[in-house]
């Protein structure tokens, strides 16, 4: 059981990845950002090489004659009372390292910008000039003086990026709106998938995505009105036919003990069996309006039935104790149970005389729980090719229609329809050896 359960969170499990891959949105809301990103980076890279430019044709010449005269404001040796003067008079910061003087004007600062920063300021002063080396051995230090320079860089770039947040989620908004339509039209056909075609999609846009509402619309009109004439039709055929049918037995029940007589009516009987499987298929392409739904206790109710069943070869049972309950339709659910044992042991004769194997679980998952009923036989199996066409009306492995193995091809196809009016699913692997079946309704 654990197995199954493991697989079926791998396969329909949805890891962040997936969903990002399966969302537009957020697809388009990612292009925005990086389009953001580097439209910031290009714009970044491009100041730096404009400024760098700019510095070293125009404002270097000017501020290293700047720094010049202040140098030779301070003297040699340092006047410290000039240097102070000047820091109070300029948003400077000036600290003189020599061997008789050695000041600093802000202190705090330099020890917080030496802490912080990954570049020494004594680099980044040298490589823009403010550096200056006096006679008698001092080494003078410029740089800015306001406190708070410091930090702007930081505020400016924590402001960028609360910005940059809100325009994303800007966008994410606008794309959702832009978007919002495709929902409707996702549950619109959703319902149209079910035959539900009483309620078409809103049109609440004129633009492409209104446009692409209208023609799912005029499409899904346009298959409900040829599956109602062929649904009139098929019930119109199938009705009249039962009157010349029962007639025609009645006749034949009249006629002398022969062999004639008994493949006559073994005919007469597929014909039965045929329109009535026939009308079923109708019946049920109305969904779940046209079933009779009860709760039903699954394990002693699947028990019951394999009992009431009997026959060869015996069906090997593992049937959890925890499946609770489903709403089902017993008479069509009996219908689906038998049809899946009855294929396993015609078709499924294990050269070993090993039988059938049923296995009932539950799964757990954030979406809901769902019991799980698997059949399961180890005869010859079937082709790939065939897998894909075992629930397709009238088809049958065995293309020569052998009288033998009984059936017009609609055992299956009813099986799932059964299934789906549940709103379960109904699924068929090749086991190797043999033919697996799994169907899986809500809990």
């Amino acid at each position: 059981m654990s197995r199954h359960h493991g697989h079926h969170r791998g396969a329909h499990g949805w890891l962040p990845w997936r969903r990002w891959r399966h969302s537009i949105r957020w697809r388009l809301v990612t292009l925005f950002l990086a389009l953001a990103l580097l439209s910031i980076g290009v714009f970044v890279l491009g100041s730096q090489q404009l400024l760098r430019g700019a510095w070293q044709g125009y404002a270097r010449p000017l501020v290293a004659d700047y720094v010049d005269r202040l140098a030779a404001d301070i003297g040699s040796p340092p006047d410290l009372d000039k240097a102070r003067a000047l820091t109070q008079r300029l948003p400077l910061s000036i600290r003189i390292e020599g061997p008789v003087v050695q000041f600093d004007s802000h202190p705090q600062r330099t020890a917080t910008h030496r802490r912080a920063d990954p570049w020494s300021p004594d680099d980044a002063a040298a490589n823009w000039g403010l550096t200056r080396q006096t006679a008698d051995g001092h080494r003078l230090i410029f740089g800015p003086g306001s406190p708070a320079e410091g930090h702007r860089p930081r505020i400016f770039g924590w402001v960028s990026l609360a910005v940059l947040l809100l325009l994303t989620a800007l966008a994410y908004r606008v794309v959702r709106q832009l978007l919002l339509p495709l929902d409707g039209i996702g549950k619109g056909v959703e319902a149209f998938g079910r035959g539900e075609f009483g309620t078409p999609i809103a049109v609440t846009r004129d633009d492409e995505l209104g446009d692409l509402a209208r023609r799912v619309n005029d499409m899904a009109a346009s298959l409900h009105g040829m599956l109602e004439a062929k649904r009139t039709l098929l019930l119109a055929i199938s009705h009249e036919l039962r009157s010349p049918l029962t007639r025609a037995r009645l006749n034949a029940e009249l006629m002398d003990d022969s062999p004639t007589r008994e493949a006559l009516l073994q005919d007469l009987a597929e014909m039965r069996d045929l329109i009535t499987d026939l009308l079923e298929s109708e019946r049920l392409s109305v969904g779940h309006a046209a079933l009779q739904p009860q709760a039903l206790a699954l394990e002693p109710w699947i028990r019951e039935q394999l009992a009431s069943l009997g026959g060869e070869p015996a069906v090997a049972l593992d049937i959890a104790a925890d499946l609770g309950t489903v709403q089902a339709d017993p008479a069509r659910l009996r219908m689906v149970l038998r049809n899946l044992v009855h294929n396993a042991r015609q078709h499924g004769a294990a050269a070993d005389g090993r039988g059938p194997q049923l296995r009932a679980w539950r799964e757990r998952s954030g979406s809901g729980d769902r019991v799980c009923i698997e059949v399961r036989d180890f005869g010859p199996g079937v082709t790939a090719e065939q897998l894909a066409l075992l629930a397709e009306p009238f088809y049958r492995t065995d293309a020569a229609r052998l009288r033998r193995t009984g059936g017009v091809g609609l055992g299956l196809h009813l099986s799932r329809q059964v299934v789906q009016a549940h709103g379960g699913r109904l699924v068929f692997e090749r086991a190797e050896p043999g033919l697996r079946v799994r169907l899986s309704l809500p809990a």
